[in-house]
């Protein structure tokens, strides 16, 4: 195209505002519309890996666990409250997922995109927002728990290995009891902080680049009513 044709197709484009004004809306419905069928899919693909995590790591904190520590090592004794505390973690992770879902789809059935798209928006980002904040706290519950159970593996671990070779605590050398902590807190750190790392990644990459996106649909459609509202 000329640039002299160019410039009167824009023209004529310019002048026409309601249409330009229609067809961006129109744009942005399907471009929510797409948005939130990937939503509903990474919901649903995550609630099928979350289920089968939780069934699996019930099961182990219940009976695998116990059943491995007492092959290894028959007269260590695994702390109860350690248990209840790994299935009150996944419990909790799991009541939240299920809330949230249900949240979710209650704000789809209650707000119509099709009639209402700023409130269908506004909603929709608000409840995954609600969830992003409610993943993030339980992601640090699930690292001080980690945190917790390695803890009191390594100590349990230790007592009952200097209580079978006869050994007390005071006779260890300083410099060993150093080596030891250095030595279990870069474990830690690694393995903590890989998981934590980990589940953020999975929760940005399942939701986080959804709400961006969303938020960008609300943020035009709220740039053209301010526009026809000046």
């Amino acid at each position: 195209m000329k640039l002299k044709d160019l410039k009167k197709a824009w023209n004529n484009l310019s002048q026409n505002k309601e249409l330009d004004e229609q067809q961006i809306r129109e744009m942005l419905h399907r471009k929510t519309e797409n948005l939130i069928d990937r939503v509903d899919r990474n919901i649903r693909i995550g609630s099928f890996i979350s289920f089968a995590l939780f069934l699996l790591f019930i099961l182990y904190d219940l009976v695998f666990s116990s059943l491995i520590v007492h092959k290894v090592e028959p007269d260590i004794d695994v702390p109860g409250w350690l248990i209840f505390t790994s299935i009150f973690v996944n419990l909790l992770i799991i009541i939240s997922l299920i809330c949230f879902i249900v949240h979710y789809y209650r704000v789809k059935d209650r707000y119509d995109i099709t009639s209402n798209l700023k409130e269908f928006l506004t909603k929709i980002i608000d409840t995954l927002r609600i969830y992003q904040r409610l993943f993030y706290l339980i992601l640090i519950i699930i690292t001080l728990s980690i945190t917790l159970q390695f803890i009191t593996g390594m100590f349990t671990g230790m007592s009952f290995e200097l209580k079978q070779k006869g050994i007390m605590a005071t006779d260890v050398p300083l410099t060993q009891w150093i080596l030891i902590a250095l030595s279990g807190f870069t474990v830690l750190v690694v393995t903590a902080g890989g998981i934590f790392l980990l589940l953020r990644w999975g929760f940005r990459r399942f939701y986080g680049n959804y709400i961006n996106k969303l938020k960008a649909n609300l943020k035009e459609l709220n740039e053209i009513e301010c526009s026809n509202d000046n």
